[in-house]
């Protein structure tokens, strides 16, 4: 088994030790973990204040980003997990959920949480990709 850690260039590095994502090399296949990823651009600052749509846009672009740094894509994503501050905001979270998920129908859980790791923030997505090598 190998694994990779992956923080790619062009995003913000984790403030504690904790990684963007990591890969896991298993017989043929690789799988890719996207830790909860925030709507934050690579200085740390928040995208869309109050602006669930471009919240999500921007926490989807850093997926990408994650799974690009690791040879996969949006397509090789099997689960997601979305967390959101506000259920009222479902329909404008799936939104943008399926324009980046046009080729693939991945295993989602969406919750409404109380608070995420910072106030400002309204969605937090995680995300489990498979590839083979």
């Amino acid at each position: 088994m190998k694994k990779t850690i992956i923080n790619p260039e062009g995003m913000m590095l984790p403030p504690s030790k904790y990684s963007h994502g990591v890969s896991v090399e298993i017989s043929d296949a690789i799988l890719i973990f996207v830790a909860g990823e925030l709507p934050l651009d690579e200085n740390g600052d928040l995208v869309g204040p109050n602006d669930i749509t471009a919240q999500t846009e921007c926490v989807f672009q850093n997926i990408e980003k994650v799974l690009k740094a690791s040879g996969s894509s949006l397509d090789d994503v099997v689960k997601a997990t979305i967390l959101v501050t506000d259920m009222k905001d479902f329909h404008k979270v799936v939104e943008v959920r399926d324009k980046y998920f046009v080729n693939s129908s991945p295993a989602s859980t969406f919750v409404e949480v109380n608070k995420l790791t910072r106030d400002d923030c309204l969605v937090e997505i995680e995300a489990i990709a498979v590839t083979s090598k």
